[in-house]
């Protein structure tokens, strides 16, 4: 019988994995999420699959919460070479691992899975990926900034912890649940032992998800990192008003959407430089593809497919 030809921009379900029926090429790579129809990464990264001539597909795959565990058991039977992780799997994923980097474990959360003999290896390139993108969007290096963290998730995370490596001048963390961002911040607290001093504010810390708190934080800061999903949905708010962001801020909204995310609107509009996450995902993107393969991905072919 003739294999089917597949489209990547379908979106496949549990289902789907279930009564899984091979295509041509074969699908051996995808991303997990909830939401995933926005995904850009089977562009890109079919894009680089079909620079290298590699008889393979990348698609995206709809996956709820409680679906997450047997579908991740399904993607090893059925011999998957890889898979992106993004909203919300990124931490409860962590259970499903048969070994994991050390940044993974460090950070509590993975984005990457490489997968062979029916292990599933976790990797999170968000941290590489972010730094990357900030020095593409904005000229400077991360040990250069005053950087302020929105949110304490899977995402969160890892690039607090990538401007804790990179020695930032200060790094503040703002969430939802205070506690949380605490969390965050105290389990970082070794990288900011060093002699660096910046006065009357502290180099590592929480702050509360409140108005005077960031009105404070945004006069010690040179870079505003929306790490939360605020901005996914349409009709969603900036999660800081335009009131509040001062013009010699930068701004990097991890989300990606077709026009503008509502942070950087509201950056725009105070006379900030902004940047939505698009060059992120292209650098995760292409750190997860040199895993899979283990080559150096065609970064310019990656960029134009999502441009």
């Amino acid at each position: 019988m003739k294999k089917k030809r597949a489209s990547a921009k379908l979106v496949y379900t549990l289902a789907n994995l279930q009564s899984w029926q091979e295509v041509d090429p074969p699908i051996q790579l995808g991303v997990f999420g909830d939401p995933v129809e926005h995904s850009l990464s089977p562009q890109m990264q079919n894009a680089a699959l079909k620079h290298f001539k590699i008889d393979a597909q990348y698609a995206r795959f709809h996956i709820l919460p409680n679906e997450l565990g047997e579908a991740l058991e399904l993607i090893r039977e059925r011999e998957f070479l890889g898979l992106n992780l993004t909203i919300p799997h990124k931490i409860a994923a962590l259970d499903s691992l048969d070994a994991a980097e050390d940044n993974v474990k460090r950070i509590g959360a993975v984005n990457v899975l490489k997968i062979g003999n029916r292990k599933l290896r976790g990797f999170n390139t968000d941290g590489r990926g972010f730094a990357r993108a900030v020095r593409e969007e904005f000229s400077v290096d991360l040990r250069d900034l005053r950087i302020l963290v929105l949110g304490a998730g899977g995402a969160a995370r890892a690039i607090a912890l990538q401007c804790a490596k990179e020695n930032c001048e200060r790094l503040v963390i703002a969430n939802g649940t205070f506690e949380k961002g605490q969390q965050l911040a105290d389990s970082l607290r070794n990288f900011f032992a060093g002699p660096k001093v910046l006065g009357p504010v502290a180099r590592l810390q929480a702050i509360p998800w409140e108005e005077r708190a960031f009105q404070f934080q945004i006069a010690n800061i040179d870079l505003i990192v929306n790490a939360t999903p605020v901005g996914l949905n349409r009709g969603d708010p900036s999660p800081i008003p335009s009131r509040l962001i001062a013009p010699h801020v930068m701004v990097y909204d991890t989300i990606y959407t077709k026009g503008r995310t509502p942070l950087v609107s509201a950056a725009i509009e105070a006379g900030a430089r902004a940047a939505n996450g698009l060059s992120m995902l292209l650098h995760q993107g292409a750190f997860a593809f040199e895993i899979w393969f283990q080559r150096e991905a065609p970064l310019e072919v990656m960029r134009k497919a999502i441009s």
